[in-house]
């Protein structure tokens, strides 16, 4: 049918969807707290006032596409270091034409460092995901798992040699809590972080993504998006 691609193109389309999915429980009521000019690289809304050569960005999870991260290098001319331990990402990006400033390291990140275990995402009829790949426990019996290398952002920080982070984009397929856990506790914030959430997951919950953002808030963040799915957010760090 042509009529479904259509719909996914429309924005009045999600907009019903993430309502309704609020209505039945499934999403948050998640709405803007501060309002910024912002911009959109690679489906992902920052904001650009807080950008400029000199500042540090970290793109967690690349998957199959660098769109944001040429985006940000293209309009503020800054580094963007970029990091995803999955066979087909590093593959991928090794037959791109990238700018000097992108700087790919093949690691996961989370709250620790040594080795993650992961395996392939599977839809509901068990196809198995090439791009998305998810941590799984040391004691999951998966043999189709691989084990890759991990390290927190501090300890990513002190490797890099960088005293601070200016923006840092999240979308790890769950580990997105370990991460921004680790840096509240040790005192790491950037100015602004943009994150996807995966209480979609089986093994996460609304109430997981809830507390990660009461947690933020906290810290002094404040939410400047939300996207039209409901759990792709922008917060800004306003009490500095």
């Amino acid at each position: 049918m042509k009529i479904f691609p259509k719909l996914m193109k429309n924005r009045f389309f999600w907009k019903i969807k993430l309502f309704l999915k609020r209505v039945i429980g499934r999403e948050l009521w998640l709405k803007k707290e501060i309002v910024l000019r912002t911009k959109v690289r690679g489906d992902w809304e920052y904001c650009p006032d807080y950008l400029d050569e000199n500042s540090i960005v970290y793109s967690l999870g690349v998957g199959d596409s660098i769109e944001f991260d040429n985006g940000i290098i293209q309009a503020h001319g800054c580094l963007v270091h970029a990091f995803d331990p999955t066979p087909f990402s590093i593959n991928w990006i090794s037959n791109q034409n990238t700018s000097f400033k992108l700087s790919f390291h093949p690691w996961a990140v989370s709250d620790g460092d040594g080795k993650m275990r992961m395996r392939q995402r599977e839809n509901k009829k068990g196809r198995k995901s090439n791009v998305m790949w998810t941590e799984i426990s040391s004691h999951s019996n998966y043999n189709d798992s691989i084990e890759v290398p991990v390290f927190s952002v501090s300890s990513i920080m002190r490797k890099l040699n960088h005293s601070s982070i200016n923006l840092i984009k999240i979308d790890i397929e769950g580990t997105e809590y370990q991460v921004i856990d680790h840096m509240i506790e040790n005192k790491i914030f950037p100015k602004q972080i943009l994150v996807e959430y995966h209480h979609r997951f089986n093994d996460k919950d609304k109430k997981m993504t809830q507390n990660s953002l009461n947690n933020l808030r906290g810290s002094g963040y404040q939410i400047f998006s939300v996207s039209e799915t409901g759990r792709e957010i922008g917060l800004i760090r306003t009490d500095k």
